[in-house]
């Protein structure tokens, strides 16, 4: 700095420099904003863009194919919960029906969904998967027959359920105790008892809880044992309920509820156990009618 000596009032030379120093201050951050802004990468549009929207729309094409395929009643309950969102209350009176009957409802179609849809859901970064490794393809059964062997001693009576496929010509073959074939003869049959039997009185309490049976699964064979699951549905929202095929299959069928199974189970040879069950000649008809002449014979006892 020179010339101070010439400045007229050499005392405001201090705030004289102060505002030259806030002036230049200013113009440098301006610049470098305007630098900084210029650097920021590009931000990504709003709208999706022309490869985006393609896959949407085959995705909602896909979507509405799987709906498609769904039962009536199914299919009317996903397209008024999940496409118009109503509450469970709004299509249980848009249909008729209670709010339990929509949950079952919506809770049936989401099983059946899951095989068409959970490989929409894999992405690129991630190793494909199957939808059985992701989750059950759930296969809708049937209690075809119940078959007994020949045997007259009791003690060598042998018995098995023979679960059928609905849409196709597989079976699975699962071994059960008398007491288990003879309600499900007896069911199958549509024999009247004089009273309730154990699986009608469940479902009754059922119904008296608020709660019904929504559907029954075979989920998996471990040990040559096989392991079933029942799907309740009640006040507390849906429940799993762990069972004996045996005991899940009898109350499916007083309860009216549908019969899944683990598609894996109906592909694997060793599911199918003993061959010998092909060979039992006793059928629900005949178990169905001894169990009823034993009653009958039962009630004409006098009580001691």
């Amino acid at each position: 700095m020179s010339g101070l000596e010439q400045l007229r009032s050499a005392d405001r030379f201090g705030a004289w420099f102060c505002g030259i120093t806030l002036n230049v201050a200013r113009r440098w951050l301006r610049q470098a904003r305007a630098e900084h802004v210029a650097s920021w990468p590009e931000l990504a549009a709003p709208d999706p863009g022309p490869q985006e929207r393609a896959e949407l729309s085959d995705l909602a094409t896909s979507v509405r194919a799987a709906v498609a395929q769904l039962a009536d009643g199914q299919r009317e309950a996903v397209l008024l919960f999940y496409l118009q969102g109503l509450s469970h209350r709004e299509v249980a009176a848009e249909l008729g029906i209670s709010v339990g009957a929509v949950k079952a409802r919506l809770h049936q179609a989401r099983s059946a969904l899951t095989p068409a849809l959970t490989p929409l859901v894999t992405t690129p970064k991630e190793p494909a998967m199957t939808a059985a490794a992701q989750a059950p393809a759930w296969v809708d059964v049937f209690a075809a027959e119940v078959r007994r062997n020949d045997s007259a001693d009791p003690a060598r009576q042998a018995h098995v359920v023979i679960l059928a496929e609905h849409s196709g010509s597989r079976q699975l073959p699962i071994w059960i105790g008398p007491a288990e074939a003879i309600a499900l003869a007896l069911c199958l049959e549509s024999q009247e008892t004089p009273r309730p039997l154990t699986y009608q009185m469940a479902a009754r309490l059922l119904e008296a809880s608020g709660s019904h049976v929504t559907e029954v699964r075979i989920t998996r064979l471990t040990d040559e044992t096989f392991y079933a699951a029942i799907i309740v549905d009640g006040p507390a929202g849906s429940r799993e309920v762990d069972a004996r095929p045996s005991d899940a299959v009898n109350l499916a069928l007083v309860a009216g509820a549908p019969i899944r199974a683990d598609n894996t189970l109906l592909d694997n040879p060793g599911a199918a156990g003993r061959p010998e069950w092909r060979g039992y000649t006793t059928s629900a008809p005949d178990i169905a009618r001894q169990a009823t002449e034993l009653m009958e014979q039962s009630l004409h006892r006098p009580c001691l």
